[in-house]
């Protein structure tokens, strides 16, 4: 009897490509929430299992309002091809730093309930508003 073929050992690349699409599969990466204008839209609402999640694309944060518990941990997602940070404004109570192009950032929401105003610190014309409730 001849022994049974040998597969080759995955590569590190392979290994990679697959962790990713796990990952993405697990997070819902490439979703991105509806249309229309951000003022229009009413303030996405994290209740449930589902994490909060900021996605930055366009320049835009999405959702531009987001209301949370406190003490909730936030994931922030770059989509664009520069970097990006979600920074709030006043009392410094949360700032992600550099998030580079297609990388991630987890913040934790302030344990004090309020409005947030956040802004990109490289870009200070994009911002957002987080409501801790």
């Amino acid at each position: 009897m001849s022994p049974a073929p040998m597969r080759p050992a995955p590569t590190r690349r392979s290994l990679a490509a697959v962790v990713l699409c796990l990952a993405a599969a697990l997070t819902g990466c490439g979703h991105s929430g509806g249309g229309g204008t951000p003022s229009a839209s009413p303030p996405a609402t994290s209740t449930g299992t589902a994490a909060p999640r900021i996605t930055i694309k366009g320049f835009a944060f999405r959702p531009a309002a987001l209301t949370v518990r406190p003490g909730a941990k936030i994931t922030v997602v770059n989509e664009d091809d520069v970097g990006h940070t979600v920074t709030s404004t006043g009392v410094k109570t949360f700032d992600t730093g550099a998030v580079a192009p297609g990388r991630s950032a987890t913040f934790t929401a302030p344990a004090k309930a309020g409005d947030y105003p956040y802004i990109c610190t490289f870009h200070p014309n994009m911002k957002g508003t987080l409501t801790v409730r």
